[in-house]
């Protein structure tokens, strides 16, 4: 685990970030699920592919420290960029899971001099009438599984089985996630006009079981985008990631590589 103090809008906020492989660069960025649910596929990225992978720690998420003041995805986007600054990397790949997913579009709109191309999968953030992403903060853990997962029974979580400081973490994680989307929703209603002025390649890759973020928002994120591209996974839900990652990493390292390697 390394971590780095960096500035973002005048606040020193430190990051914490493990780092595995070697090859092209990918920043993979977690949901409100914590760190623990890209972890599994950061190895499989770097097992499987010549990937070098930076798994970033959003402050306040797995036991780590958010500075008062760092309070808005726009922050973690911008805190994400002057990582990439400070680790002097280029042609990165950011992939990033519902509220990563989020930060991830938010970097798009940003200094993007490092970054080759961005991959959402299952991104909340964008408003999409008719579509609203589910209430996260009203649900039950059986609750978040059903609407999570295609296979729900596989992934339930039952904090009376964690220990004390699984709990604690637990907490922390969602009352971060509670900071960084307070009144909106999980949604940022300037998002998705402001999204027309991205110029980087996206693809934007969804589970079709999805009943946090339904598909709906991910043909929204795509059609936003100037030619981004749209990939519908079956059989899953909200966390590819976690419940068919073996059929999300030819689906990201594919449009990531072929970023790198055009064709003549």
């Amino acid at each position: 685990m390394h971590i780095n103090d960096l500035d973002v809008a005048g606040t020193t906020t430190p990051v914490s970030y493990t780092e595995h492989g070697e090859g092209h660069p990918f920043l993979l960025l977690h949901g409100g699920g914590g760190p623990q649910t890209v972890a599994g596929f950061a190895e499989l990225l770097t097992a499987e592919r010549h990937a070098h992978v930076i798994t970033p720690i959003h402050p306040g998420f797995g036991g780590t420290a958010r500075p008062d003041r760092f309070t808005t995805i726009g922050q973690l986007a911008q805190l994400y960029i002057a990582l990439l600054d400070r680790l002097g990397l280029d042609d990165v790949t950011v992939v990033g899971n519902s509220i990563g997913g989020w930060i991830a579009a938010e970097m798009a709109l940003l200094d993007t001099t490092r970054i080759s191309s961005i991959e959402l999968v299952d991104a909340v953030g964008i408003e999409v009438p008719g579509h609203p992403v589910v209430d996260f903060f009203a649900l039950t853990f059986p609750e978040i599984a059903q609407r999570s997962y295609y296979e729900p029974d596989k992934f339930l979580i039952d904090p009376s089985t964690m220990t004390a400081q699984q709990q604690a973490v637990l907490a922390g994680n969602r009352a971060a996630l509670s900071v960084y989307t307070s009144d909106t929703s999980m949604m940022d209603t300037t998002l998705r006009e402001r999204l027309s002025a991205v110029a980087l390649p996206i693809r934007v890759i969804w589970g079709d079981h999805d009943r946090i973020a339904d598909p709906a928002s991910g043909r929204a994120y795509a059609d936003a985008i100037p030619n981004a591209e749209f990939v519908l996974l079956t059989e899953t839900g909200h966390m590819p990631q976690l419940e068919t990652p073996k059929r999300l990493l030819p689906a990201v390292w594919d449009f990531a590589h072929a970023r790198n390697h055009p064709p003549r």
